[in-house]
């Protein structure tokens, strides 16, 4: 059985360094490798959390996936989702859900980043009364 060194996402865009600066506002988040057709970003100098970033009409991406994302979300859980909010909303990001609390406790708003991805951000809160009498059953 091979161990696995890392792992992580991968978005296809047309315009890998508008959506590096994406990540780089919302998160914090620095670069560890940068080029013409792909980047990769990483969390924290000790964090295993990262993120590619390819050029989408490279090479390496296969033909069939070259078009529009389609389907999937990426999820990041944070401190304090309502912070980001304002800071999306300071920077004219593509908000699609501003934050609400959800019934299982996680508050969350939805963002586009420049390539379509869908983002969903969020925190923990007290869930819903309902939901946790239901786990009981």
């Amino acid at each position: 059985m091979q161990s696995i060194q890392r792992a992580f996402p991968s978005i296809f865009t047309d315009d890998i360094h508008a959506v590096r600066d994406f990540y780089i506002e919302l998160f914090a988040w620095s670069v560890a490798f940068d080029s013409d057709w792909f980047v990769h970003l990483q969390a924290a100098e000790s964090s295993p959390i990262g993120l590619g970033i390819l050029r989408r009409g490279h090479e390496l991406v296969p033909a069939g996936r070259r078009g529009a994302p389609s389907g999937g979300m990426l999820t990041f859980v944070v401190d304090d989702v309502d912070a980001l909010h304002a800071l999306c909303v300071e920077r004219g990001f593509d908000i699609e859900e501003a934050p609400r609390d959800l019934f299982y406790g996680q508050r969350r708003m939805l963002v586009r980043d420049p390539a379509g991805t869908l983002v969903d951000v969020s925190s923990e809160c007290d869930p819903s009364p309902a939901f946790l009498e239901s786990l009981k059953g």
